[in-house]
């Protein structure tokens, strides 16, 4: 089978709208959850968010082209622009049909589609902006990347909700592991801090009412009480390792494996006993050829809910028995919230940085041990490892599980 690779990876953040910004943030253990500023949310019951508040789209388009786009578009075109000019793969006449884009949205387009009903129900059903459907439909962000720069390989949107951007790049490293492709933009980006957004997951009980940004994501704590909404993008470059070789591009990591699951089991909540996400886990490890004691380090979904980060915990150790004690084991949601379909793509960027960099990011705020969160979660302070094989797991409501696993390049 064709050996597939990173070599460029791109990132839109409240921690940097570059990989190099974005990562010293994460390893630092900075914090970018602050009081909402994009809309009034006094009457949601919310006060803190993860805003991209310094994103500029004109660094990367024209205004024609950011205005035709919602914010989740404008993200995911930012971050390919990026993965795009690390990875030095240019998309010509001749290579272009072998090349795809898989960046989803587990949403889509919520600030268009709020804009629009509300003009509707004002000004009544004539006055609903022209582009309403191509700016709100999820499929666009991928769309859009194609259109931008010339990309004519297979272009989809994989919707599991908060798997989503882990499975794009789950299924982006089988199209090349398979030879349907030779090379793929992968990732995910969302755009969802706002009135109906915010709304919407606080009526389902699902965010944190902390108003003190340092106690709001505190994945694996005893005192969570919801995630904290977050927003941005993360789209990385695969390629087969003989396209990387052929054209002299720096690989930056190598993906090994993959696995997704679904529990079948509740809208909202794990399978009790752990085995849904844990199979996923033990999918992974079996494509990757690896046992469970030679997996270094897991970036975890840990969301900062309750019943997330108990049932993560679960599955970890259903998958790995003993060996789950001794794995280092973090939350990059605890810096920058969840981003819900953008939430894997972020976060795999986060596992190439670790081993690159041969070191674990932190779990920001986890003061309080859970008995029931019983792992090494790296608390507060990251720390320098030798690193080899790390996992990536992302959990979405409807009972998916996604997991990748992605292994330090060596030739």
């Amino acid at each position: 089978m064709t050996r597939v690779v990173i070599t460029g990876t791109g990132v839109v953040s409240s921690l940097g709208n570059d990989t190099k910004t974005f990562w010293t943030n994460v390893s630092a253990g900075k914090n970018g959850i602050k009081p909402i500023t994009s809309f009034d949310a006094s009457e949601t019951g919310i006060t803190v968010a993860s805003e991209a508040s310094d994103f500029d789209p004109t660094l990367t388009m024209s205004r024609k082209e950011y205005q035709r786009m919602d914010r989740f578009s404008q993200f995911a075109i930012a971050a390919s622009d990026e993965a795009l000019k690390n990875s030095g793969l240019v998309v010509v006449e001749e290579t272009t049909d072998d090349i795809g884009v898989l960046v989803s949205s587990g949403i889509g387009g919520l600030h268009a589609i709020q804009t629009g009903i509300l003009k509707m129900a004002k000004k009544g059903p004539k006055r609903v902006p022209p582009l309403f459907v191509p700016l709100t439909i999820g499929n666009m962000a991928a769309g859009n990347i194609a259109q931008k720069f010339g990309i004519r390989g297979i272009s989809l949107d994989i919707v599991s909700a908060c798997a989503s951007a882990t499975n794009a790049i789950g299924e982006a490293y089988l199209k090349i592991k398979h030879g349907d492709l030779t090379a793929c933009l992968a990732g995910g980006c969302e755009a969802t801090i706002n009135e109906i957004g915010i709304a919407g997951f606080a009526a389902l009980t699902a965010l944190s009412t902390q108003t003190d940004p340092e106690r709001a994501s505190i994945p694996f704590d005893a005192r969570r009480d919801g995630f904290v909404m977050g927003e941005g993008a993360g789209v990385i470059v695969l390629e087969s390792l003989e396209n990387a070789q052929k054209r002299g591009a720096t690989v930056l990591a190598e993906v090994v494996g993959y696995g997704s699951t679904a529990d079948a089991y509740h809208m909202t909540a794990p399978r009790p006993d752990g085995s849904g996400a844990g199979k996923a886990f033990l999918k992974t490890l079996e494509d990757a050829g690896i046992k469970p004691e030679e997996v270094d380090y897991i970036n975890a979904h840990g969301t900062s809910t309750p019943t997330n980060d108990s049932g993560e915990t679960t599955a970890i150790k259903y998958a790995f028995g003993e060996h789950a004690k001794h794995i280092p084991i973090s939350s990059t949601k605890s810096m920058i919230g969840h981003l819900l379909g953008a939430a894997g793509g972020v976060e795999a960027i986060t596992c190439i940085e670790a081993l690159r960099h041969q070191f674990v990011p932190p779990t920001r705020g986890l003061k309080e041990a859970d008995p029931q969160c019983d792992l090494d979660y790296v608390p507060n302070v990251g720390r320098a490892a030798d690193l080899t094989y790390v996992l990536s797991d992302s959990l979405g409501f409807g009972g998916h599980n996604a997991v990748l696993c992605f292994k330090r390049w060596e030739e």
